[in-house]
């Protein structure tokens, strides 16, 4: 798995990369740009939402949240991804630091109407994402909504298959989201498939708020 100084080196040729696999349709990127487009077009369901983005990379979907006036929030585990999305959203407010250790404290002091996180919770393990989960819920708005684009799968047999039919390339060190298995513990969340290896995940807030 890549460090800080893994990514910060990844950062300039990062949209570059996503771009071969996506237009090659090849795992881990097949469907990407559909993935950021169906989380952009909920957000953009409510005028000026104020938005938190969770691995936000170079910026690619929350800048255009930014231009269509959101509210950008943001944390990234790359100093050099912050760097390239500041120049492209100058008044957000973006914060390193590693997820797994956290939410940075002054993210945990605002309310979101929507929490988003695309192609970065796979660096989680499955325990890690849970307790993100039940975290994140104290941080949304009334109405507001939990987005997750990534690399998941319907059930176990899927991803097994995929792993199978990438040989080498599949990452051994990322974490990706098994549907079924996540909804045993969360059985609200709604899951739409986008490619054979991506989909989106979304919780409304009131789902989540039950469990407290």
């Amino acid at each position: 798995m890549l460090d800080q100084k893994g990514f910060d080196l990844w950062a300039e040729d990062y949209d570059k990369f996503v771009g071969i696999s996506e237009e090659k349709d090849t795992y881990p990127f097949a469907g990407y740009r559909a993935v950021l487009g169906n989380i952009y077009q909920s957000i953009m369901r409510k005028p000026k939402a104020v938005v938190l983005d969770l691995g936000f990379g170079s910026g690619r979907l929350t800048a255009r949240l930014y231009e269509k006036g959101c509210t950008v929030y943001g944390q990234d585990f790359s100093e050099r991804m912050i760097e390239l999305a500041a120049k492209k959203m100058p008044e957000a407010r973006l914060y390193q630091g590693d997820i797994a250790e956290g939410l940075a404290e002054p993210l945990l002091r605002e309310r979101y109407d929507f929490i988003i996180a695309t192609y970065s919770l796979h660096h989680l393990g499955d325990e890690q994402k849970l307790l993100l989960l039940q975290a994140l819920r104290k941080l949304l708005n009334p109405g507001g909504q939990l987005l997750i684009g990534d690399v998941m799968f319907e059930d176990r047999e899927k991803l097994e298959q995929c792993r199978r039919e990438v040989g080498d390339a599949w990452d051994e060190e990322e974490i990706y989201f098994v549907v079924d298995e996540l909804k045993q513990m969360f059985p609200e969340f709604r899951f739409e498939k986008i490619s054979f290896c991506a989909g989106v995940l979304e919780l409304d807030c009131e789902a989540l708020r039950t469990r407290e």
